[in-house]
């Protein structure tokens, strides 16, 4: 094969964005714990022109905004060379990246709209690492691995997986997919290139009181593997490319003390998860560290250290013809035979009550608890009078879901969610990767997985390795089991597409699977395109206006400084008079903010040793009134730093007022006392 590799930030604005995940309106961005990257990695058949593209980016989920944007990108570059049916973008799934980058409206109100800065940063920064990785196609040689990763996941609806039938459940050993499949690429010297790495795990170690940006803890394995691999460079810099994908991870949580009361400390591991006193919004799940910052590493750690291992043992080599099939579906109206007599359909999206009441690894709001088959008149008299009653054939069709939001009959400014959806698989050899618009549950991944791989094996492919990537293209919510949805837990009541939705996909992927196996991808139907609404931004963010520093001060001065002395393991803090970090932003597309500079008496000057990109750095934003705002630089010194002289430094960008009419953007910068660690 011919393998590129490619990396690029797709951080955005670090403030007053929401962040994308829990559906938490006070959850906005407040600064930066670690940046955002988009990493691409390109097989090409070395004899004639095929091409798959698979991009992981740190990212919620890739919308079918970005996706549709990307790709018009793509073909003015490359023309026909990259296109929907051979390019995959999948998202982490970290719940602590800048949210606003969708065009269907169910998202806007906890997004405040459609951000055009986060959405241009997403999407310039996967078409950027699409580029690097096509600049940098070299021979290579491709090799797969797979292992079990302990202690780093729980199920956090086991009430819904137990629905399943025994008979099912006792061909696994865990109610959680334990492995994790690799890819290790290298060049035909066998130089490292990178690795893609598979597994099924929620990025929730941060919790929902986080305001840092930041990757969360496969972010932190990637953070960990890139550091190794780019030997003496900043993080984020080096050739080496390592992204740590999401998979089939609809019910799994990385919170693996489980579920607690935070009032009391009694476990609510029930199947309401509700709490004596309290309710639903005190039954919180609990990481292995005792706060999210050491839970995040710890179980970003755990994944790491088995990619490294697979990575170093990985023999089996990948060969054979690259292939890739896609699909565009009408997700609310599709046919599904169970069997000969037997035929079903999914319905238009709808929300049930459950929804709202969120999960253990982030609760929702009001008295919404989880298991909810009754809906709640209260709650229901409410959605008519605003959003108006779902329809009786939508009733029907989702039950017993009751209905909270039927966004399948909500069109106004836009349709609240999607009915086109992607479908895709793109083949490398022997190698299946099946591109979901979702997530999967454990179960229900199990169930696409085998359906697919006999779908190859009845069609002269056997011995496929059928991998899910997950939160692909454009974002359904979750898929359960039918078995799952008839108790209609969170997962349950996001299942938007009623409760065949995955019988319809495992109907559709066999399709696809058929088609590469027979070698017939260019007889599927396109399917209907989706729509790219006329939007280009809606946003309640607050404007950018003049700003302005303290009296007798400047931006960037120093308003707390550094402590003169400190030892490892204690945090060097320094507070600036600071600058809206969203015009930084907007004004360059990879800002660094900050840098810990160590002194060298050799050559009598400065050498920065981590910029913001690093896990041992935190920068917080914070807004005063009267058009000033303060940022502080927090080093958390790690065990093993080099004693010797350093200072903290600040760079940003403030709007100032020239005329009634107009603002210039003006860089500044900032920098701490000399300060000194000492050995320990």
């Amino acid at each position: 094969y011919l393998v590129g590799v490619g990396r690029a930030d797709c951080t955005g604005p670090v403030a007053q964005v929401p962040l994308m995940g829990y559906a938490n309106p006070e959850q906005v961005g407040g600064g930066l714990l670690s940046r955002l990257y988009s990493r691409a990695f390109i097989v090409a058949d070395a004899e004639d022109s095929k091409r798959v593209v698979f991009v992981s980016a740190d990212i919620g989920m890739v919308s079918q905004r970005v996706r549709l944007e990307v790709l018009k990108q793509l073909r003015s570059k490359y023309g026909e060379l990259y296109r929907q049916d051979n390019v995959i973008l999948s998202g982490t799934h970290t719940h602590s990246g800048p949210g606003g980058y969708f065009q269907y409206t169910l998202f806007w109100i906890t997004s405040k709209g459609l951000v055009r800065p986060a959405l241009s940063s997403i999407v310039n920064g996967i078409v950027k690492s699409i580029d690097i990785a096509h600049e940098n196609m070299k021979r290579g040689r491709i090799f797969i691995n797979r292992g079990t990763v302990e202690n780093s996941q729980i199920n956090r609806s086991p009430f819904s997986y137990l629905e399943n039938p025994e008979s099912e459940r006792s061909r696994y050993s865990s109610n959680t997919d334990k492995e994790m499949v690799l890819l290790k690429m290298v060049d035909e010297d066998g130089h490292e290139l990178g690795l893609i790495s598979w597994f099924a795990v929620h990025p929730v170690s941060m919790n929902n009181s986080n305001h840092l940006v930041n990757s969360d803890n496969v972010g932190y394995a990637s953070y960990l593997f890139e550091q190794e691999k780019n030997k003496g460079m900043l993080p984020g810099e080096g050739s080496f490319v390592a992204a740590f994908a999401s998979s089939n991870l609809g019910d799994v949580s990385p919170n693996t003390r489980g579920p607690f009361c935070a009032n009391t400390g009694e476990s609510c591991d029930n199947p309401q998860s509700s709490c004596p006193v309290g309710g639903a919004a005190m039954c919180m799940a609990k990481g292995p560290g005792n706060d999210m910052f050491e839970s995040t590493r710890i179980i970003g750690q755990n994944i790491y250290l088995k990619a490294k291992e697979l990575y170093d043992k990985a023999s089996q080599e990948v060969t054979g013809a690259l292939s890739s099939a896609h699909q565009w579906v009408n997700m609310s109206d599709v046919s599904v035979e169970l069997n000969a007599t037997h035929t079903v359909k999914t319905c238009k999206p709808a929300l049930g009550h459950s929804f709202a009441a969120g999960t253990i690894d982030g609760v929702g709001a009001f008295n919404f608890t989880q298991g909810s088959v009754e809906g709640d008149p209260f709650w229901d008299q409410i959605r008519d009078q605003l959003l108006g009653e779902p329809s009786n054939e939508t009733k029907a069709c989702h039950k017993p879901k009751p209905i909270l939001f039927s966004t399948g009959e909500m069109s106004w400014p836009h349709p609240w969610h999607p009915d086109i959806v992607d479908v895709q698989i793109a083949a490398i050899g022997s190698l299946a990767i099946l591109a979901v618009p979702g997530e999967f549950t454990t179960m229900s991944g199990r169930r696409l997985r085998e359906a697919v791989k006999s779908e190859f094996d009845s069609h002269g492919t056997p011995g496929m390795n059928v991998v899910i990537a997950g939160l692909c293209n454009v974002y359904t919510h979750y898929i359960t089991t039918y078995e799952e949805y008839q108790v209609q837990r969170y997962e349950a009541a996001s299942t938007i597409y009623g409760p065949h939705t995955l019988s319809a996909y495992i109907q559709l992927y066999r399709g696809l699977a058929k088609a590469i196996a027979l070698n017939a991808t260019q007889d599927l139907p396109p399917g209907p395109e989706p729509p790219l609404f006329n939007v280009t931004s809606v946003t309640l963010l607050p404007s950018l206006s003049a700003e302005s520093a303290p009296a007798g001060k400047t931006f960037g001065d120093v308003l707390e400084e550094v402590r003169p002395v400190y030892r490892e393991r204690e945090v060097a803090e320094v507070t600036f008079v600071g600058a809206n970090p969203r015009i930084s932003a907007e004004n360059a597309t990879e800002h660094n903010f900050l840098m810990v500079e160590r002194y060298s008496n050799i050559s009598t000057s400065w050498r920065a040793v981590l910029n913001d990109a690093s896990w041992d750095t935190r920068f917080y934003w914070t807004k005063g009134s009267l058009g000033r705002s303060n940022a502080t630089i927090e080093w958390h010194i790690a065990a093993g730093t080099e004693p010797g002289v350093y200072r903290l430094r600040y760079f940003g960008h403030y709007k100032k007022r020239v005329s009634l009419f107009r603002t210039i953007t003006v860089p500044f910068e900032g920098s701490s006392s000399a300060f000194r660690i000492t050995a320990p």
